[in-house]
């Protein structure tokens, strides 16, 4: 697949350029760091894209690291999710610039980086900001301590000696205390215009099995704690954040100098996040979709989790050139699902190889056309490649074509099929239609049609021009597979702003037909995209086994979904 070939620019990467050129740094290391509570939306790989493309264009390395420090919330199943995303999303691109630990003496191969990696060192640094009287253990209930904050009161116990607050905390450690009992606070300012010096908490008490360390540890560390260190630990240079932990960097700035801890120290920067419109960016509420039952999974097609987009049939490389389409900013804005839906098409159009489907079949009979004659005609595998050459596809008397091709009473400007009206098989003949035979429901299950024989594509008789080009299957020689049309989930641009996201959810976001396909695409391999000629874009789903195919479609060949809210 292509790649963008300009490297981007943008003020990130100018100050980064600029560390390089004073010397502040040698060399550069990024991180990216999900919590593994859940699995990566579309917002996190325009994070993955940013931090392992800057290190892969100034020669540095990117860890992946575990935000850990929630036992209640975190699984090892989202764990071996993240993992497999970026892999998937970075693979060929930027993967000599992943940084994880190397592999363990079990036999296990290479893992990421996680937060309770540090949790000693963490506990440690506590202790050290303990002993300078900068941190002090609160007895305050989690209401309380936000009712003070918020009035910018002093906790009681904030003048606890320093003695007694290294016992409190290393009794803390040691489970004595029950969950919400004690927490560590740092001392810095209650009367801060910025919340969050406002003797932040550093640890809790959470009595929790932990999926990496065991029962080992009865207190967690906070994010703004173990965030901070575990970069400063790992020497991260640049820690590149969203715009809503921007409140959060003098708190990180405040937790390095506190401890007075030498040599280089990391910097952070934010940076806007990917807001997409027509769906929801937020973990919270993409779990509820899959707990609720509204969605298939977290890799249901119709989620813009990486797993679900990948599901799809998104490739890594368009998701790549979409998160440099939109760009790094400081400023907040909402993208539309169309850039994202163009970025696919703009990959897929000149590579994608063009094959026949119907959808949703009627049988076209063309009773001048001799039952027992079959041809092969000459299809165009890629009209945008010329090397991709052409494919043999049998015609015969019995053909399927899609319904939407057909009307009895069309508007005008109607240019396919229509009774007494003709229309060009493409790659194949003129055909008018002579006779409509429905059911005793009055269906239409059947055309009878007239072929103009002396009218054959790429014939010496084949000037005659007609207005209407359709696509068609022969029946004798077609298979069935199942094909699942997804659209977007939610039918409104912003489906959480009056609070009820899951009022909004589209109830036409997935129809599932029976296609009738050209025998070319029994040979259809998973890695490749497919262009169902006039319908759109489409992948293998993993559920495909030799017995049965199962399409997803991708995107449609337009933007057919503007059209339907302006009707």
């Amino acid at each position: 697949m292509s790649e963008p070939n300009n490297i981007p620019v943008d003020f990130i990467r100018e100050i980064i350029a600029e560390d390089l050129r004073s010397g502040r740094h040698a060399r550069i290391q990024t991180r990216f760091p999900p919590e593994p509570n859940g699995y990566l939306h579309i917002g996190h790989a325009k994070s993955i894209c940013l931090n392992f493309g800057i290190a892969k264009e100034f020669g540095g390395i990117c860890n992946v690291r575990m935000d850990d420090t929630n036992p209640v919330k975190e699984e090892i199943e989202y764990v071996e999710s993240i993992m497999a995303d970026v892999r998937w999303l970075i693979g060929g691109w930027a993967e000599q610039n992943l940084g994880v630990k190397p592999a363990s003496r079990e036999g296990r191969g290479p893992s990421p980086f996680y937060a309770s990696d540090y949790f000693e060192r963490l506990y440690q640094y506590a202790v050290a900001l303990i002993e300078k009287g900068k941190a002090y253990v609160c007895d305050m209930t989690a209401e309380e301590t936000d009712e003070y904050r918020r009035a910018g009161r002093s906790s009681l116990f904030r003048e606890r000696s320093i003695p007694e607050n290294l016992d409190l905390f290393a009794r803390m450690r040691a489970g004595e205390f029950a969950d919400g009992a004690r927490t560590l606070r740092a001392k810095i300012d209650m009367t801060a215009p910025n919340v969050w010096l406002r003797d932040p908490l550093l640890y809790r008490i959470r009595h929790a099995e932990h999926h990496q360390t065991g029962d080992r540890w009865c207190i967690y560390p906070m994010y703004d704690w173990a965030h901070t260190l575990s970069d400063y630990i790992e020497a991260i240079t640049h820690s590149l954040c969203t715009l809503e932990f921007e409140v959060h960097r003098p708190l990180y700035e405040w937790i390095l100098d506190a401890l007075e801890l030498p040599g280089p120290r990391p910097r952070q920067i934010e940076f806007a996040r990917l807001n997409l419109d027509y769906t929801v960016m937020s973990k919270r509420k993409l779990i509820q979709l899959v707990n609720d039952g509204l969605v298939k999974g977290w890799d249901d097609p119709r989620m813009l989790t990486i797993s679900g987009l990948k599901r799809r049939g998104v490739t890594a490389s368009a998701l790549r050139s979409f998160a440099a389409a939109i760009g790094v900013t400081k400023f907040p804005s909402l993208h539309e699902m169309t850039l994202l839906e163009h970025t696919v098409r703009q990959e897929f159009n000149p590579s994608a190889a063009r094959r026949l489907a119907v959808l949703r079949p009627i049988k076209v009979a063309l009773i001048n056309y001799p039952a027992d004659r079959v041809e092969s005609l000459r299809a165009i595998n890629n009209p945008e490649d010329a090397d991709a050459g052409t494919r043999e596809v049998p015609f015969g008397q019995i053909l399927w074509i899609d319904e939407a091709d057909f009307m009895e009473a069309p508007p005008p400007k109607y240019f396919r099929l229509r009774p007494g009206g003709e229309v060009r098989l493409k790659y194949a003949y003129i055909i008018r239609c002579d006779e409509v035979i429905k059911d005793e429901d009055g269906k239409v299950v059947e055309l009878r049609c007239t072929v103009d024989l002396e009218s054959k594509s790429g014939g010496a008789t084949a000037q005659r021009k007609v207005k209407g080009t359709i696509h068609w299957v022969s029946a004798a020689h077609a298979q069935d597979a199942e094909v699942r049309l997804y659209d977007r989930l939610f039918n409104v641009a912003e489906p959480d702003a009056d609070g009820n996201f899951k009022d909004h959810i589209n109830r036409h976001s997935l129809e599932v037909v029976t296609a009738k396909c050209e025998p070319a695409l029994s040979d259809a391999r998973p890695e490749e995209r497919y262009q169902f000629e006039r319908l759109g874009y489409f992948a293998l789903d993993p559920e495909t086994t030799s017995a049965r195919q199962v399409w997803n479609r991708t995107v449609t060949l337009k933007d057919t979904w503007a059209k339907a809210v302006k009707r």
